[in-house]
């Protein structure tokens, strides 16, 4: 009984970190969109209103599918596809943005639409589904009904503190040591890599259960 408890324990932190990190993720992200952005739109306050409009957006849908996904057999194994698929929507980011933003700049005059278009087109749908991870992580970590809030409060503070850290990290340290398209690549990388784990270690709680409950029949 004790193993399963601490066992419990270790999925919960590790649910903990996973939020931390998209917390963390989406705001390195949308720091560096602004940089994305500027060769082409420049970078005045119309432009920043533009990429915040369209990541509020999409994080707002993405906390209305990902709370609607959770309600179908939530599993670890969904929740670390889901990683997967966000890392892998970010490469368009570093493959197509030149071409797309040049499009986009001949096609319209006014800088305010060029960008709006732009950051949709780019961190529409990859912040979707970052956007998922907040209220799936929520229902992964909920046993009962009467820990629900403290649960939701809990996990919003760890996300929104990666948020803070992916903020200062960004602006202070990682746009001046290595350039966009390499950040945008490693926060590719890194979402893939926790998901990959995340399903690794879903398999194995899978078996660990398995095991147990053969060795019980067994006993019994």
């Amino acid at each position: 009984m004790q193993e399963s408890k601490n066992s419990i324990n270790y999925n919960n932190l590790f649910i903990y970190f996973l939020a931390f990190t998209s917390g963390f993720s989406i705001m390195c992200i949308e720091l560096l969109a602004g940089r994305i952005l500027a060769p082409f739109f420049g970078s005045s306050v119309h432009i920043w209103g533009s990429i915040i409009t369209v990541f509020m957006l999409s994080l707002a849908l993405g906390y209305l599918f990902g709370g609607k996904l959770s309600t179908r057999s939530a599993s670890l194994t969904r929740y670390g596809a889901i990683f997967i698929i966000a890392g892998l929507t970010l490469l368009p980011i570093v493959t197509s943005s030149t071409w797309l933003m040049e499009s986009i700049f001949l096609a319209i005059e006014d800088s305010r639409y060029g960008s709006l278009l732009a950051s949709t087109a780019l961190f529409f749908i990859p912040t979707i589904i970052l956007g998922m991870l907040s209220p799936y992580s929520v229902r992964l970590l909920v046993r009962n009904s009467n820990e629900s809030g403290q649960v939701a409060g809990k996990l919003y503070f760890v996300s929104t503190l990666g948020s803070a850290i992916g903020t200062i990290i960004t602006s202070f340290y990682l746009v001046l040591w290595f350039d966009i398209d390499t950040i945008v690549v490693s926060i590719s990388l890194l979402l893939s890599l926790l998901g990959f784990i995340t399903i690794v270690v879903a398999k194995a709680n899978e078996n660990l259960f398995k095991s147990k409950a053969q060795r019980d029949i067994s006993h019994a």
